[in-house]
């Protein structure tokens, strides 16, 4: 990674946090991107990076970040999400169903839509974007999450074949269920209900923010050079133990 350009949204917490620390110790320059301005910074000097204040669903911030990149971009990590909340699709708000589908889903768009341009006229890059194991399956009282989370993945795919003879390559990660402060506000801080959702992972464990950002800067890598349009869960067994891998 060493002299590479990295651009990592929701970059101020959790999986996000991780991977650009990681990206950071290899060697990549940076570029932080969160609406969390004190998690964002923090995170950009601990990976001796820059900060961006973005909102991924507002195109022209967008836009915005990828300059701040100074005209050259080689890896980007479209990591920017909410889980939303619980409900049943009859019981579930409308403007609170379309909040989830536009940051979730329209927001790895718009930063896709901004990053390629720059990639093919430097002769290529990587982008993963992240999914989800709820894009691999079905989950009751998700709908909204989980259609977005399918809706990257197909995304991700259609790209794929769109910019493979431009050397872009790009991916998805699927993350099972990892112990992030995004997971831990959704279970209300519950310490035992996280515990027993570790429980059920057929590894018998949740997952931590730095084994996602393992996988992804795989993904990055030229280890992955043969790697295109493939959505990878990085989920303890999840996907294996519901047929859907």
């Amino acid at each position: 990674m060493e002299g590479k350009v990295a651009v990592v949204t929701g970059g101020g917490s959790g999986i996000g946090r991780a991977t650009a620390l990681e990206l950071g110790r290899l060697g990549a320059r940076v570029i932080v991107a969160d609406v969390n301005v004190e998690g964002g910074e923090a995170v950009a000097d601990e990976c001796g990076g820059t900060f961006v204040r973005t909102d991924v669903t507002d195109a022209a911030q967008v836009d915005a970040l990828v300059a701040a990149c100074g005209g050259r971009l080689d890896i980007a990590f479209n990591n920017a999400g909410t889980s939303g909340t619980m409900g049943n699709v009859g019981d579930t708000d409308v403007d609170e169903w379309r909040s989830v589908v536009e940051l979730n889903l329209v927001g790895v768009y718009l930063c896709m839509r901004a990053e390629i341009p720059v990639m093919a006229a430097n002769g290529g890059g990587v982008i993963v974007n992240t999914s989800s194991g709820a894009g691999l399956m079905g989950f009751a009282g998700l709908s909204a999450y989980v259609a977005s989370k399918h809706g990257v993945i197909g995304l991700t795919k259609s790209a794929a074949l769109e910019y493979a003879r431009a050397n872009i390559r790009i991916n998805a990660v699927c993350p099972g269920t990892v112990r992030t402060p995004m997971l831990e506000g959704f279970m209300g801080g519950n310490d035992d209900a996280l515990k027993a959702m570790g429980k059920m992972m057929p590894i018998g464990r949740l997952a931590t923010p730095e084994e996602i950002a393992a996988a992804v800067v795989w993904l990055c890598s030229d280890e992955s050079r043969y790697v295109t349009g493939v959505a990878l869960p990085v989920d303890g067994g999840a996907a294996a133990a519901s047929g859907r891998t």
